[in-house]
């Protein structure tokens, strides 16, 4: 009974604080693709992602429900850093559901005009909006409705004390004419959010000090795919708990909450926990001390790297090759170290049982794309006379008709397909992911790039193979399959077979590499073909947006060589990021992995006709 009463309670109690309109909520998940269009189509910078952020802690005075409730001690804002866009993932601050998706509207278009970080929060939000204004006359009116909507929500300046009143009438000039004010008046708390500006980052800034917390922000979920995604939080540096000093003693009703620091040295263990996602969700701050024992000492071998006696053979001293830094805007020469790598230990073998039906479907199929030996008729110049020309000839000249450029030759020509196709395949260490409970990722990329070979070498087209893993930039790994020089046949299949899954994915370098070895073919047309199942990272800083970049990058300096670089992925995310790497015709998402050996011909049909 009494906890039905507390249920009931809160739900009343609950129910009596808030401030917003439920019933009118719009949520980014169904406004996401009309946001990131106008976003972009406004001059954002088309490398942000926008996704939803999570609540913020705010200093602000709350009302007795409030405070009883417990409710309205963090807010959701609107905010942009380098790599997000962060919005509100649900609006419900008016009562009309139009105006809501409005504000949804007016925020995106605001954050696609800021370019710096903010100085002063008051006075740069007002500068900002002014701009935003004069620059697309068509939000005007918008803005205009959305700021005289909110007005009316906010509190009244004759209710408040002298210091909060002066503060909140300069916020609201600043909304109905921006630019008109200078400077924050000073007040004991924040004023309530401005929900139509944005805020900063990171933390605080200018006359914001103070009230906004650093930013706990994170995915709650994808909205495509409702994968679960991990959460950023506010974190704390604690001393590191030496377990052989002091005693503690408590009380047993004094028992510890998630919350509360618990200095439990892990350092040792690494074992997952199954629970470890759920608790590290209920901590709203993540404590961290740093172990004064160093690593050294109790590990003494690197456990990514495998020994000398079963790795593959790396043949020579390494390749170097620069990296795209978007922060600076320039490119650091000579980062990267990439190791080409050959299967030594591959032994020959012949193609898969499971696979032979398949291939001979295919090179029944491909064998129609074979350059075919042919006559051109009614030539000006040629092998020998065209006989029906010459009668067609003989015919208009007795009737007075004579042709001034007669074509009585026919020539034979050999057609032949100037073409050179170089597949990059993705050897990280997801590819060890199982698909299903027989196959793993990797197992699909071995039949896939057999099939492939099976298709392209019966149509005679030059193509090369290559995989490529890394493990920070010192150690890029691009493995050597077959070259175009190399004749496809079991040698070749048993280093496919051979293939394991490596490290980590530096897309970028291994691009740069492929385009060079592509670049050498005097073919008409050059196909660098990518098959991946993620986005480029690695364990240093070639994370997020930075390995986006520079793999984007990568992917335009192979362009300006004259290649015609497609992705092919079985990522269910990568409609997030792959159009701006390669562009919205040069990739596709494979759903099914299974279905992979047999589409990936078929695209290579497609790409080359």
């Amino acid at each position: 009974m009494e906890e039905y009463v507390g249920i009931k309670w809160h739900e009343f109690i609950t129910r009596k604080a808030r401030t917003d309109f439920p019933d009118a909520a719009v949520y980014l998940k169904e406004q996401q693709l009309t946001i990131s269009i106008l976003f972009r189509a406004l001059g954002g910078d088309p490398g942000l992602r926008i996704e939803a952020a999570t609540p913020r802690d705010y200093y602000t005075r709350r009302s007795f429900l409030q405070k009883v409730a417990s409710a309205h001690n963090q807010v959701e804002l609107a905010w942009k850093d380098g790599e997000t866009l962060r919005l509100p993932e649900r609006l419900a601050l008016f009562p009309d559901k139009e105006l809501n998706r409005k504000l949804y509207i007016w925020l995106s278009a605001l954050a696609s005009q800021q370019s710096d970080e903010f100085e002063s929060w008051f006075v740069d939000n007002q500068r900002l909006t002014a701009s935003v204004l004069a620059r697309f006359r068509g939000l005007n009116t918008i803005y205009h409705e959305l700021a005289k909507a909110f007005i009316r929500l906010r509190p009244r300046p004759e209710q408040l004390s002298t210091a909060d009143a002066t503060q909140e009438k300069a916020i609201q000039r600043a909304i109905l004419d921006p630019g008109c004010e200078r400077l924050l008046p000073p007040a004991k708390y924040a004023p309530m959010p401005v929900y139509l500006w944005l805020y900063p980052s990171g933390g605080v800034g200018g006359e914001t000090e103070g009230m906004i917390a650093d930013d706990p922000d994170a995915d709650s979920s994808d909205s495509k795919s409702g994968k679960r995604k991990s959460k950023r939080k506010k974190a704390e540096r604690q001393d590191a708990y030496n377990k052989n000093s002091g005693l503690m003693v408590f009380r047993l009703e004094n028992l510890f909450s998630w919350s509360e620091f618990v200095p439990v040295d892990r350092a040792g263990d690494d074992t997952k926990e199954d629970d470890a996602e759920s608790v590290a969700d209920d901590l709203d701050v993540l404590s961290l001390s740093r172990d004064r024992k160093a690593a050294s000492s109790s590990i003494k071998f690197d456990l990514d790297l495998p020994s000398a006696d079963s790795d593959d053979l790396i043949l020579g001293d390494g390749i170097l090759l620069p990296e795209w830094d978007y922060r600076k805007n320039r490119y650091f020469d000579n980062h990267c170290c990439l190791l080409p790598v050959i299967a030594d230990d591959a032994t020959p073998a012949e193609l898969p049982t499971h696979l032979r039906s398949s291939a001979v479907k295919l090179r029944r199929q491909f064998s129609n794309l074979k350059p075919v030996r042919s006559w051109l008729n009614r030539q000006v110049d040629g092998e020998e006379v065209d006989m029906d020309a010459w009668q067609d000839f003989c015919s208009m000249r007795s009737q007075g008709q004579v042709n001034a450029d007669p074509r009585l030759y026919r020539s034979f020509s050999a057609q032949v397909r100037d073409l050179s196709c170089l597949m990059l395949a993705d050897l990280s260490l997801s590819t060890d992911t199982y698909i299903n409970n027989e196959q793993r990722v990797i197992d699909v990329i071995h039949d896939s790039l057999q099939l492939f070979s099976e298709a392209l070498s019966s149509t005679g087209d030059r193509f090369a193979l290559y995989g490529f893993s890394s493990r920070r930039r010192d150690h890029v790994r691009f493995n050597m399959i077959k070259n175009f020089n190399e004749r496809y046949g079991d040698t070749v299949r048993g280093r496919i077979q051979a293939l394991k899954p490596g490290y980590y994915t530096r897309m970028g370098t291994a691009i740069r590499q492929a385009t060079k070895v592509l670049s050498v073919e005097k073919s008409h047309q050059r196909v660098l073909l990518i098959l991946t199942d993620g986005k480029p990272n690695d364990l240093d800083c070639y994370e997020g947006r930075y390995g986006i970049e520079d793999t984007r990058m990568a992917i335009i300096e192979a362009k300006r060589l004259g290649l015609q670089p497609f992705c092919v992925t079985i990522d269910d995310e990568a409609d997030e990021y792959l159009p701006y790497i390669f562009g919205n015709n040069a990739f596709v998402v494979i759903k099914d992995p299974q279905q992979l050996p047999n589409e990936l011909p078929r695209l290579y049909v497609n790409l080359t006709q």
